[in-house]
């Protein structure tokens, strides 16, 4: 039987592994954030707020089971196969061989791949912390701006790349720069409880404001 979208997402919620049981509890708390800020803040109270919350989280979703075939210490999820053949390295090495831009091939065939175990926790990291900011809502304008340079990294370094379809990856980076442009970490979010707190307790107009701007 071919995989259907109901045993795909079956089979990635009871995969055993650590991986499994932290996306759970990051379920749990992202229902909790937003049911804490239906109930405690009027304003949102609106459907768009929970149209908001439903696509960033799907799209933290996506982040996350995509950091499964690249969990450290190994990067892939074939640790048995020779370096480079799967995971993080093969990748590395298709935007080493098809980057659309020349630098970036050069970059990542004489830097990169050299101190691959120096790059990968990077890239690992950065994608977990992107998967946490959209389930969560916390700090989504920074990290959907993250997230947008990671994905702009993908769609130029595997533009040419067999199989691929360059829109696939420009149509995830229109999507974080949407979550960052709209704040949709104030759709029932921690960034809106955050918000809320802070205009509770500060003046407007002092530096923090700008920060806080910038990140939520």
């Amino acid at each position: 039987m071919n995989p259907n979208p109901v045993s795909d997402v079956v089979a990635f919620l009871t995969q055993p592994g650590w991986p499994t049981y932290v996306f759970w509890l990051l379920i749990l708390a992202s229902i909790a954030i937003a049911l804490y800020a239906w109930t405690q803040l009027p304003e949102q109270r609106q459907s768009r707020h929970i149209a908001n919350w439903l696509f960033r989280f799907l799209i933290g979703a996506m982040w996350w089971q995509q950091t499964l075939w690249k969990l450290p210490p190994s990067y892939t999820d074939h640790p048995e196969q020779p370096f480079g053949d799967t995971g993080l390295a093969y990748w590395m090495g298709q935007m080493g061989k098809h980057a659309a831009i020349p630098l970036q091939a050069d970059f990542v065939n004489n830097i990169v791949l050299p101190h691959f175990y120096w790059f990968a926790p990077v890239v690992y990291g950065l994608e977990v912390l992107t998967a946490v900011s959209l389930i969560l809502g916390l700090f989504v304008r920074l990290f959907g701006v993250i997230g947008a340079l990671q994905i702009l990294n993908l769609w130029l370094g595997l533009y040419s790349a067999p199989g691929e379809w360059p829109w696939t990856y420009f149509f995830l980076l229109v999507l974080q720069l949407i979550f960052a442009v709209h704040q949709y970490g104030r759709s029932l979010g921690l960034d809106a409880i955050i918000v809320d707190r802070y205009a509770r307790r500060s003046p407007h107009g002092a530096v923090s404001d700008v920060v806080l701007e910038a990140l939520t």
